[in-house]
């Protein structure tokens, strides 16, 4: 009697546990789809984000022109916008940190509904300068980026991050239409008001889908112990302490320099593509589309299936030779449809070293810190932008278009051979 008493109470125990098990694994079942719908939301924001920036990309020119602002002062307006956003893109990173994810996508969605707001009331130059300030906190994609990190694990996180050149992709087909169709048929200003709305939709969607606390609640106390170290959203300090940790430095400076001459020839493209290839505005238009369809394929089908099946140092050496190429092709190209065959490349090297780097960055950083880094890297192309038209323009007038791809060929050889050379050590400080 008592060994059946015995072997009842264990049959019982076993059926316990066996009941909590399934439990637990529903409920782990609803957290990852939870989860993934986080995501999902994400990548919207992120597509309208980038599909409004487009559209008004597209749209300031020409609204520039009919107040009566002449070439220099337009590049004074741009220049002003990439200073914003190189100063707001470490700022908005610290600021994700300490307050969260969805603080700082709701910040960077209101912001850009003030934008729109400013821009539609423009009518006089200076109101048009007044309608930048807010631009020092629009960055939908870091925000997104930032939600992405905190929900992802280290070894899914190249993929994810990857998918948003989906959305980037959509924005430069979406925006570039949108804008035209919508000041061709209505006005100049009617871009602007969809840009409004759009901006509002997004900070609802972020208000209403972004949970609160994005982080895994393991990170949540090493958050508030990491961030109250330093409570200023912009400090040098903290920007140098990053860049301490192994492999940080040698990443980013792999990351800016591998970049830097392809993203000079894309702030001139608009003057080659009318004086070197003779191109139209609608001419520029399909083309421009063409490229976001090429960021789509690869962004979608290409970099995340090389992520799992190659280490982040071999795709980082590898974006890195074909940039090396490209430079080649661009030196010899005379046509457009030189080009068009060497986008193909042009976008795969640039699509892989921008996930690649964000990925290593991001895992080499606590993840009470990955904000400010996303921040850091978000950086990097408004930086190019303030600088690169001085620069970029020296180089096309005294050179020719040539001499971007003389120059790109002999930086990512240099990098490339450093890669190859040296053994960047990395540390992932995550769990």
């Amino acid at each position: 009697v008592s060994t059946m008493n015995q072997k009842i109470t264990s049959g019982r125990g076993e059926e316990a546990s066996r009941m909590k098990n399934e439990t637990l694994g529903e409920s782990g079942c609803l957290g990852e789809a939870k989860r993934l719908q986080v995501i999902r939301v994400a990548y919207v924001i992120a597509a309208i984000d980038l599909t409004l920036l487009f559209m008004q990309f597209g749209v300031i020119p020409y609204l520039a022109k009919s107040l009566g602002l002449d070439s220099v002062g337009f590049g004074y307006l741009q220049t002003i916008f990439g200073v914003l956003q190189l100063m707001g893109g470490y700022i908005f990173g610290r600021f994700a940190d300490q307050f969260g994810a969805r603080a700082a996508l709701i910040l960077s969605c209101a912001s850009a509904s003030v934008f729109f707001l400013l821009m539609s009331l423009s009518t006089s130059i200076p109101l048009l300068f007044l309608s930048r300030l807010p631009t020092v906190f629009m960055h939908g994609m870091p925000g997104a980026q930032k939600v992405i990190t905190d929900m992802t694990t280290p070894s899914q996180r190249a993929d994810a991050l990857g998918k948003t050149g989906l959305c980037f992709g959509m924005g430069i087909i979406a925006g570039s239409a949108m804008g035209g169709v919508l000041s061709t048929k209505f006005g100049i200003y009617a871009p602007l008001y969809v840009g409004l709305a759009g901006s509002l939709i997004n900070t609802l969607i972020a208000m209403v889908w972004i949970p609160s606390q994005t982080k895994p609640k393991s990170d949540h106390h090493v958050t508030e112990r990491s961030t109250s170290q330093s409570g200023s959203l912009f400090s040098i300090r903290e920007v140098l302490r990053l860049m301490k940790f192994p492999g940080v430095m040698e990443v980013f400076i792999v990351k800016v320099s591998a970049g830097f001459p392809i993203g000079l020839f894309m702030i001139m493209f608009s003057i080659i593509s009318m004086d070197f290839f003779g191109l139209e505005a609608v001419e520029s238009g399909y083309l421009m589309s063409y490229f976001g369809v090429l960021q789509m394929v690869v962004q979608g089908l290409v970099v995340g299936k090389l992520a799992n099946h190659c280490t982040e140092m071999t795709l980082l050496r590898l974006s890195v030779f074909v940039f090396a190429g490209v430079g080649l092709g661009m030196a010899l190209m005379r046509t457009v449809w030189h080009y068009c065959i060497i986008a193909v490349p042009l976008v795969f090297a640039f699509s892989m070293l921008a996930t690649i780097t964000d990925s290593i960055l991001t895992k080499a950083v606590p993840s009470s810190d990955t904000g400010a880094m996303l921040g850091i890297c978000a950086s990097v192309q408004p930086l190019t932008r303030t600088v690169g038209p001085t620069i970029g323009g020296v180089l096309y007038k005294q050179f020719g278009v040539s001499s971007f791809g003389y120059l790109q060929l002999m930086v990512n050889l240099v990098l490339f051979v450093y890669l190859w050379k040296s053994k960047i050590r990395l540390g992932e400080t995550k769990s």
